[in-house]
């Protein structure tokens, strides 16, 4: 019997045992890996380029997409190691760091996208006053809300995990170091523990949900009410993006969290795991960037120089 204290590392779950399936996911995760960084990175820096985006929308994205980074190269980048070097070693540390970094990432998005239906409800339902409820400041606050909020989540569902003795041994049924995976190396009773955690997050979903709904049934009825068909066009036009994104990443949510442990298995938990850890990062520049077509020209300026050599800051007139 092994514990917490004994254990300098874990063993996470190989996609595959023969060295040409190893090649294969090494280069198909480092695919999709350049597509997420390029897809973000080029986000980022057209919102930070061009000062026709120094809007509370674009200002939004461009947190998303530095929140989109940070998630997917907390994790890909060492399955990526694992499989080029076949090995599936990672340290106690690293393990820990890989939970408090994965969750402070994905909790900011969750939070960062109930901040952007707000901002679109504003935009659609009360433009006469988006100047003044959305400023450059109130932006600033609501973003670093999001981001102080992932942090207190990450903190405390790491420190809860970590802090229970480990004695089931030390291999994760999972290709990142993943919360439930770990709670079942526990050897003491977490059953009250869990339930809190499972009860903690569920409410959090759930609350940062009902907010979305609330927002989009308002935009609906308002949209619904413009009298021109270019009008409701354009405005539908930059909501269902972000529906889309929210609709992806809550429904991932909610099968992790609702799929049963007493039917996990290894090939499911791996598909789950890469449909809810790396697809969205990598997806969600293409679901902004594919009706927007400020957006595009931002990027196509970007792409063939004709940016202006100031950069501003994306906040600046937010």
């Amino acid at each position: 019997m092994s514990n917490s204290s004994s254990i300098t590392q874990f063993l996470l779950l190989a996609f595959a045992d023969t060295r040409q399936l190893q090649l294969l996911h090494f280069w198909l995760f480092l695919g999709i890996y350049l597509a997420a960084l390029l897809g973000n990175g080029l986000i980022i820096i057209a919102v930070a380029c061009d000062h026709c985006l120094h809007t509370p929308m674009y200002f939004f994205l461009f947190n998303l997409s530095l929140l989109d980074l940070g998630s997917i190269s907390t994790i890909v980048p060492k399955s990526m190691a694992n499989s080029l070097w076949d090995t599936r070693a990672i340290s106690y540390a690293g393990c820990a760091s890989q939970v408090f970094l994965f969750l402070f990432f994905i909790s900011a998005e969750l939070f960062l996208l109930t901040v952007m239906s707000y901002d679109r409800y504003v935009a659609i339902c009360k433009p006469l006053h988006y100047g003044t409820l959305l400023g450059s400041r109130a932006c600033v606050h609501m973003a670093a809300a999001a981001w102080g909020a992932g942090f207190l989540t990450a903190l405390l569902h790491t420190a809860n995990t970590f802090s229970l003795p480990l004695c089931q041994g030390n291999a994760v049924d999972q290709f990142f170091c993943e919360i439930p995976q770990i709670l079942k190396l526990s050897c003491s009773c977490s059953y009250l523990r869990e339930a809190g955690i499972i009860v903690l997050s569920a409410c959090l979903v759930f609350g940062c949900f009902v907010f979305i709904v609330v927002s989009y049934v308002q935009i609906f009825r308002s949209v619904l009410r413009i009298p021109s068909e270019q009008g409701r066009h354009k405005a539908f036009s930059t909501c269902l993006p972000h529906l889309a994104v929210v609709s992806l990443f809550i429904s991932m949510a909610v099968f992790v969290h609702l799929k049963s442990p007493y039917i996990s298995s290894p090939s499911p938990d791996l598909l789950i795991g890469v449909l809810y850890s790396v697809v969205p990062p990598a997806v969600n520049p293409l679901i902004y960037s594919m009706r927007n077509q400020q957006l595009k020209g931002a990027v196509w300026k970007l792409i063939t120089g004709c940016f202006p050599k100031q950069i501003n800051s994306p906040g600046s007139s937010a």
